[in-house]
């Protein structure tokens, strides 16, 4: 059983200062790598479907979130307003409301619905410390976010279309949910007080669940402030369930900002907002799959994906090609020479490194095959003496196809 907060920075992956604060972790070299390639692997999966990368600002007045809702209902999670002249600006707790102006910016047609609109982006929300840690309950949030604006006839589809999309996500990472929950509204006024509302989003996720052939649970008090949602869960090394991925159907904001369509009657009409979050935080992302995987990452998510280990001095100038061929076929290679100790207390040192190419004097010597490596596996395997271009080719293929095997056998 792994526990992401201590092999985390076992790993330098991440840690936390106390001139930072709490729930304000900073990434270092390894983890900003891992964090990059999950960013733009989801980056990619969204424009593969359709979606469109906005930037928005983390500062808001607060106007717009009165307008939105989260100022009454959701403040208490909120950091403080500060003043700016006359006005009170925040830091954001949620994208929608910035994205809800980028649509309501420009005029739109029938005709060009379903439109969506992808963000990874910054929110902060003001937990308490009691509740705060590692990268699972975090102040500063970076959040693989979306809004589907599109017709009611379309949201169905939509919003089944971000459940493959996560399911497609989870199957490339590796990842396994606990169960997928729909969350319901509880007693109090925590909910916006619109019955109707709620009784037509919910019908739609229904129908979104049922269509899919997806086994859920019903959770009252779990529900966004503005509308039902699909949460998909995911359970850690010691079973504590947490929430990665949503997709909610939000007729609330659009009514709030006043957001509309030209339709082929040349009148007005409302969209639907579809929420959703195929990895939901990438903070959660990497604490999940740092205790899944042990560190052990899969090649196209690992820091590190090749680890060249020249036996001694003499063989550093063939090591060190290596690496800078490695670097411009788009691996991550790393050079660990003798300096570091012992060739077996630096091969231990790399064992969570899928490949570990070890270049002794036999792999050095001039001649037709100067260019072999002696190649170890992370899981325990030696394939034996192979050639530099066949090793950084066969990585590349494992990266691009993003599964858990290591080396093929052809």
């Amino acid at each position: 059983m792994y526990d992401h907060r201590r092999l985390g920075r076992e790993l330098d992956l991440f840690d936390t200062g106390p001139l930072m604060g709490a729930g304000l972790p900073y990434w270092l070299p390894d983890g900003a790598v891992v964090r990059h390639v999950l960013e733009e692997y989801v980056r990619d999966a969204e424009r593969a479907a359709g979606y469109r990368h906005v930037y928005s600002p983390v500062l808001g007045k607060r106007e717009l979130y009165e307008i939105s809702g989260h100022w009454s209902h959701y403040s208490d999670d909120m950091f403080p307003p500060m003043k700016l002249g006359s006005e009170e600006v925040l830091l954001r707790p949620s994208l929608c409301p910035h994205h809800a102006l980028i649509y309501r910016s420009r005029s739109h047609s029938y005709r060009e619905l379903p439109f969506r609109m992808a963000e990874l982006g910054g929110m902060y929300r003001s937990e308490l410390s009691g509740v705060l840690g590692g990268l699972t309950r975090v102040r500063s949030i970076q959040l693989n976010d979306a809004h589907i604006f599109c017709t009611l006839e379309q949201a169905v589809d939509e919003a089944r279309g971000a459940l493959e999309l996560i399911a497609r996500a989870y199957a490339d990472l590796g990842i396994k949910a606990a169960r997928h929950r729909l969350s319901l509204p509880g007693e109090g006024g925590k909910y916006v007080a619109d019955p109707a509302l709620w009784e037509r989003a919910t019908a739609l996720l229904r129908e979104v669940l049922d269509g899919a052939c997806i086994a859920y649970e019903a959770a009252e008090g779990e529900a966004a402030f503005y509308g039902p949602k699909i949460d998909v869960q995911i359970a850690d090394s010691a079973g504590r369930e947490s929430t990665l991925s949503t997709v909610q159907i939000d007729f609330h904001q659009p009514e709030r900002f006043d957001l509309h369509y030209i339709g082929a009657d040349g009148a007005k009409h409302r969209p639907v907002m579809v929420h959703r979050s195929v990895i939901g935080s990438v903070e959660r992302a990497v604490a999940h799959l740092v205790e899944q995987h042990g560190g052990a990452f899969p090649v196209w998510l690992a820091p590190v994906q090749l680890a060249v280990l020249p036996v001694a001095e003499e063989q550093l100038p063939q090591a060190e090609e290596l690496v800078r061929r490695a670097a411009g076929a788009g691996v991550r290679a790393e050079l660990v020479g003798p300096e570091h100790g012992s060739l077996g207390a630096r091969i231990r040192g790399a064992r969570l490194v899928p490949y570990q190419a070890v270049i002794g004097e036999r792999e050095a010597r001039p001649g037709p095959e100067s260019d072999l490596v002696a190649l170890r596996l992370r899981d325990g395997r030696r394939p034996g003496a192979v050639s530099g271009a066949e090793l950084l080719r066969r990585i590349g293929e494992r990266v691009e196809a993003r599964g858990s095997e290591l080396w093929a056998e052809v």
